[in-house]
């Protein structure tokens, strides 16, 4: 991981006495709420429905143990004990007071976390696939580049206050599992025909009130003028980008209204100025923070471990929760670990300060020290002796923290929706817990197969319901909460905006309209298809068929 050096804590130090001073003026009644609005933001500070809500950054989703304890502290003395893990890999707590804001972002620097441009028109939390460095199928670990980023954006003077947020991922794997098409700005690692590496560039993604899938402005940029691209990227768009109406401000609106040859060209001309110049990355600035991802010191283990094979012939339901959360490492004799954090009953993504010191201990045990956020809402154990494994899900199963669904029907990802969120239409917590019960035969998920439902409380679209297999959307109708449904979404590699299948659901209707689906899929699904599979091939009349009847 990143460790700050003598001017990073400086500077949090004096952002913090800054805040400090903001907060009590404003308390005091010197600073309108007008004029709080753009500080607080500044420092991840929104107020919600009910209550204030800070957000927390997490650099491209990694945590060390030790500030996963600090956040179980902050949990239990400053909010309800409890956060909540966000689609930008990201931490929430729903419950702090103004006051108190200050206190919170003092013990966050004890341990070098912040947060900082998790709100605001700026360019917000750099996210990446929540393997890197140890899939087996990586191009190249994507987190040094992360960092890169990170530290070119942030406080960037020109950038600060952009038309709208603006949010970068980055993917380092054959399997893209970081949404990247769906971003501001994509990056996808890549080696040209001679090896040297490089970057594919992808621009005007993003989901909310218009959803669009990020086109191609560049299939090579060679790595030493990645910054460079960017800021030339962020000046067109920062210039030209509406700033009369919030929501045609995105990036994605000046593409599509540009056009991308025309956008494209705009770029290039601006990095024509930019290029070899200071933002022009050096081999030693490279080598610099890849040296803070290092491999940890991994054991020699044989691929094949005795103890796992006979923990796996002998206990089912070990056998079960191996087969869905356990993915291939880089290492032979290790394993990464994915927590679902999609027990029924319990908000997407939500998890206990108890629970978070108990995974600490684990990341300490297990996993040298270090775990990490998916933009799925789950936590990751991304380096575990695979003789280990066995003993990790037993303790797992003591913490409830052992849900052998991931990927499946009830691994859904959602957004706090109208239970906190003042923009939200609806609810979205007590949908997925109706679809979550509805579907709780693990085994029926299992036959199901690979699905991914995504549920959003308003158009803003936090839960990614556009990219969901099945996405749910939260709507007003005259008052009252209803629900829209899409289908054949994906965030993967062939990435796809889900269609409408056609009016709203009550909320008392969606587990039967989630059954209707499945039924259509199973009557359909030809041997170990997807659903999207499925859909793909199918289309959408034999499901709005199932749901509506058939048109006269």
């Amino acid at each position: 991981m990143y460790r700050y050096d003598n001017y990073d804590h400086q500077m949090l130090a004096d952002r913090i006495a800054q805040f400090r001073d903001q907060t009590s003026r404003f308390l005091r009644g010197d600073l309108a709420p007008a004029e709080f609005l753009p500080l607080r933001l500044q420092n991840g500070l929104y107020v919600q429905r009910l209550a204030p809500m800070l957000r927390i950054a997490i650099p491209y989703g990694m945590l060390s143990s030790k500030q996963l304890r600090k956040l179980a502290y902050i949990a239990d003395h400053f909010d309800k004990g409890y956060g909540h893990f966000t689609t930008r890999q990201n931490i929430q707590f729903n419950w702090p007071a103004i006051a108190d804001v200050p206190d919170i972002l003092a013990h966050l620097a004890e341990v070098e976390m912040h947060a900082i441009q998790t709100s605001g028109n700026c360019i917000r939390n750099t996210t990446t696939d929540q393997f890197a460095g140890a899939a087996a199928n990586e191009i190249e670990d994507s987190r040094p580049w992360c960092e890169i980023i990170r530290q070119w954006s942030t406080f960037h003077p020109e950038f600060a206050f952009l038309p709208r947020k603006f949010k970068i991922a980055v993917c380092g794997t054959q399997d893209d599992q970081a949404a990247t098409q769906v971003h501001d700005i994509g990056l996808f690692i890549v080696r040209n025909e001679e090896g040297e590496l490089g970057f594919r560039v992808l621009a005007g993604g993003g989901l909310g009130r218009t959803p669009v899938i990020g086109k191609e402005i560049r299939t090579f940029l060679p790595w030493q003028h990645l910054l460079s691209y960017l800021d030339a990227i962020l000046r067109v768009y920062n210039r030209e980008g509406r700033r009369d109406n919030k929501y045609k401000a995105r990036i994605k609106i000046l593409v599509k209204e540009t056009g991308i040859e025309k956008f494209q060209q705009k770029v290039e001309k601006e990095w024509l100025a930019l290029k070899d110049g200071p933002l022009t990355l050096t081999e030693a600035e490279f080598q610099r923070c890849k040296a803070f991802f290092k491999d940890p010191e991994y054991l020699p283990l044989e691929a094949f471990s005795p103890e796992l094979e006979h923990a796996l012939n002998t206990d089912v339901l070990f056998a079960a929760w191996h087969t869905q959360n356990v993915n291939a490492h880089k290492k032979p004799g290790y394993s990464i670990v994915t927590l679902c954090l999609k027990a029924t009953g319990i908000a997407p993504g939500d998890i206990t300060s108890e629970q978070m010191r108990f995974v600490a201990d684990l990341a300490d045990r297990y996993s040298f020290g270090e775990l990490r956020v998916t933009h799925e809402q789950n936590l990751v154990l991304a380096d575990v002796a695979r003789k280990d494994l066995y003993a990790l899900w037993r303790a797992l199963k003591s913490q409830d923290l052992h849900s052998p669904n991931l990927g499946l029907l009830t691994d859904i990802v959602c957004c706090p929706g109208g239970d906190f969120c003042s923009l939200a239409n609806a609810k979205s917590i007590p949908i997925a817990e109706s679809i979550q019960r509805r579907f709780a035969d693990t085994e029926r998920q299992r036959k199901i197969g690979k699905l991914s439902v995504n549920i959003s409380g308003c158009m803003n679209a936090c839960g990614h319901h556009h990219v969901g297999n099945i996405g749910i959307l939260g709507v007003d109708k005259k008052g009252e909460e209803y629900y829209q449904v899409s289908l054949g979404g994906s965030a993967e590699n062939v990435t796809a905006l889900g269609d409408i299948v056609g009016p709203s659901f009550a909320q008392e209707d969606i587990p039967d309209v989630m059954e209707k689906l499945i039924g259509v899929f199973e009557q359909h699904r030809e041997q170990q298809e997807r659903f999207v599979d499925t859909y793909r091939r199918i289309g959408m009349e034999p499901f709005k068929e199932a749901l509506y009847g058939k048109a006269d």
